[in-house]
């Protein structure tokens, strides 16, 4: 038992009982200040705030997207769909600071691969949206794990200035970007979908209603589908959670049980990409405000809106000569740190 030289309500004990409690508080205050955790309703109020607003960097007063000024900061990371033949060690020289995600489609002891090779790269970006969703980066680029190929928007096809151009605040503001500039192969109309009728077996034209009709059940199917090819593009997080998994998880059940060959059901997915992130089926930025505003490049001359001079002619081949860049078409050296390649 305790014994206290005064009363029971003398002023000393009292004020010792105030310190007392005055210490917990602190305490409490302390603890909560710094090491609570948000409640589960206290996240998924704020997930849908971020959905429901546009993402972090939009203006509550004007309901724009505004520059982020932590862009250096923010999580990047790429998504590759790749196979065991591809040399990806050019990501990892010049783009340390991304975090990398490299599946090897054709191999199932891989560290990230995919249940279904299918539907070319579009079954590695939807298995990485479904397994990454609830956390995942700032910022997501989806590329081809070649350095060197047609796909790549710059004079020698090159993916390593491409990304050193990207602007990432752009990509921030906007929540979704095209990696491709020029309007040479899908746009402005690329598909046509109540009226194409079959033209070569990789054109999805035909086939692209009743695919569009599976993926986006309920939504009336464009009469015109256009989009720079090829399947390489940036996304937000925000940008991407505007859908409910569900949706991505329909969209790989999809691509998996259809009947549609791999090339087809992938040209169907690469022409759907910029419509599941929110744009309009016909999505063509003039080439100029593209490469201003997706690379930097806003002193190019444009003398129409598909292109600009200089940046990207179309390829004779599908595949580069052996030697490229440095071997031309017609197999003379050429230099790439001096004037264009020879068409």
């Amino acid at each position: 038992m305790l014994f206290f030289r005064s009363g029971p309500n003398s002023p000393r004990r009292r004020s010792k009982e105030k310190a007392i409690i005055t210490t917990i508080l602190i305490i409490y205050a302390i603890y909560f200040l710094f090491f609570a955790k948000s409640s589960p309703r206290q996240e998924a109020a704020s997930l849908h705030d971020e959905v429901v607003r546009g993402g972090p960097n939009r203006d509550s007063r004007s309901g724009q997207a505004t520059p982020s000024p932590v862009a250096r900061s923010s999580t990047k990371e790429m998504v590759v769909a790749s196979v065991t033949s591809d040399d990806v060690s050019w990501m990892y020289d010049y783009f340390p600071d991304w975090n990398k995600n490299i599946y090897v489609v054709n191999d199932k002891n891989a560290p990230l691969t995919v249940s279904k090779n299918k539907g070319r790269e579009s079954m590695v970006y939807l298995t990485y949206i479904i397994d990454n969703y609830d956390h995942l980066p700032d910022n997501v680029l989806f590329i081809h794990p070649q350095r060197y190929q047609w796909h790549n928007d710059d004079p020698y096809y090159d993916g390593v200035p491409m990304l050193q151009h990207f602007q990432l605040p752009y990509l921030q503001k906007q929540g979704y970007v095209n990696l491709r500039c020029v309007w040479v192969l899908g746009c402005p109309g690329e598909i046509h979908p109540l009226s194409d009728d079959h033209r070569e077996n990789i054109h999805a034209g035909e086939y692209f209603e009743t695919g569009f009709k599976e993926l986006f059940p309920g939504v009336a199917v464009p009469k015109e589908v256009g989009v720079s090819c090829c399947a390489q593009f940036g996304v937000t997080r925000w940008k991407i959670r505007e859908r409910p998994k569900s949706d991505y998880v329909r969209f790989r059940k999809w691509l998996a049980d259809t009947d549609l060959p791999d090339d087809l059901s992938g040209r169907i997915m690469e022409y759907s990409w910029h419509m599941i992130f929110g744009q309009d089926p016909v999505h063509c930025p003039s080439a100029e405000e593209c490469y201003c505003k997706v690379f930097g490049l806003c002193d190019l001359s444009c003398p129409n809106d598909s292109e600009c001079q200089g940046r990207y002619v179309l390829p004779p081949f599908a595949s580069l000569p052996k030697g490229w860049p440095y071997i031309g078409w017609n197999g003379q050296p050429q230099d790439p740190t001096t004037g264009l390649p020879k068409s």
